[in-house]
């Protein structure tokens, strides 16, 4: 059986690990044409915190995404392999002077080991007139860590890996038995997808080893340590294909951020990245027959995550990989 993964981004490496564990006779193909370092994923912090506005087809099945994903990357820290992976436990307060619904979550509040109002105390812990906040305990997964884990995983599972650029999704048929589109953007061109849009976020690295807890505030403004430096952001820029960091959004975010952590001012500077998450309402995961002029191809698309990507994609992985089972079992279902 060949099976082949689009895409190497995060959705693509634990779709990929899942399938392997899975169904351990097929071959797993991961085809892409950037790999790591050059994902949108690895700008992100990594905090599974996913927000109120993700969406899958029903709330039923979100929610089961959500909480399949928040089990794996708990299982995954509770191995010898978490470090290497870039997988830990962290707390953190979210605060705002605006609207307690802000600091609540009805997704994560009954799947993370704590989620609780912060006290009156713990809203002067930071400066600013906080009148709401909540405090929970929860997992991050370094991008910058786990890419490349996952990667020598897969690669020891028997994984093949193939850098190439597809035109479309088609150019794949006779080539193996399913395809799996974890593509991210690329879908609004490999797709057609007009449902697909770039929420631009842009992110500062810092050294500062002091910080260990997570902080979340009005205005995108968030604080999260991680294994190698600090991530300061943020803001989402609706539709927005700059790919450039911008100087005043490095300004607004630095200001955001001391203000939160009057400490960090003066902390060096790691890196500055830009990433384009891909955001669709709802995130697509599921079953399709692609047709072409020789036949058709069978493909389980697996994107659309926008900002949630790395708190999502094991639960879309866990999903995809059922679908993928279903494709092979009967056409009918097509």
């Amino acid at each position: 059986m060949n099976i082949c993964v689009v895409g190497a981004g995060v959705v693509g490496l634990t779709t990929a690990l899942e399938l392997q564990r899975e169904m351990r006779n097929a071959n797993v193909t991961i085809l892409s044409d950037r790999f790591e370092q050059d994902t949108c994923s690895d700008v992100a912090a990594g905090l599974f915190r996913p927000g109120t506005s993700f969406s899958g087809p029903t709330e039923e099945i979100t929610r089961k995404w959500i909480s399949d994903a928040y089990s794996h990357w708990d299982e995954l820290r509770r191995t010898e392999h978490s470090a290497r992976a870039g997988v830990c436990q962290m707390s953190g307060y979210i605060f705002s002077s605006r609207d307690p619904a802000i600091v609540r979550n009805h997704y994560v509040e009954k799947v993370l080991p704590v989620y609780r109002a912060a006290t009156e105390q713990e809203l002067t812990i930071c400066p600013g007139e906080w009148k709401y906040g909540s405090f929970f305990t929860t997992i991050l997964a370094e991008c910058r860590l786990f890419q490349p884990w996952a990667t020598e995983r897969f690669l020891d599972n028997g994984g093949r890996i193939v850098t190439v650029a597809l035109n479309n999704l088609q150019e794949l048929r006779g080539k193996y038995d399913v395809v799996v589109n974890c593509t991210g953007l690329g879908a609004k061109r490999l797709c057609n997808d007009h449902k697909l849009v770039p929420i631009r976020g842009q992110v500062i690295k810092v050294r500062a080893s002091w910080v260990k807890t997570a902080f979340y505030a009005d205005f995108d403004t968030y604080v999260i340590p991680g294994f190698e430096g600090v991530t300061l952001g943020g803001c989402r820029n609706f539709d927005s294909y700059n790919t450039d960091v911008s100087r005043h959004d490095s300004a607004a975010i630095r200001e955001r951020c001391e203000s939160l952590l009057p400490s960090l001012k003066g902390a060096p500077v790691l890196r500055e990245s830009v990433g384009l998450r891909p955001h669709r309402d709802p995130v697509r995961v599921e079953l399709e027959l692609l047709p072409t002029a020789n036949g058709s191809v069978r493909v389980v698309h697996n994107y659309g995550h926008g900002g949630y990507g790395v708190t999502t994609a094991p639960g879309t992985a866990k999903h995809a990989v059922k679908l993928v089972k279903e494709a092979l079992q009967t056409n009918s279902k097509l």
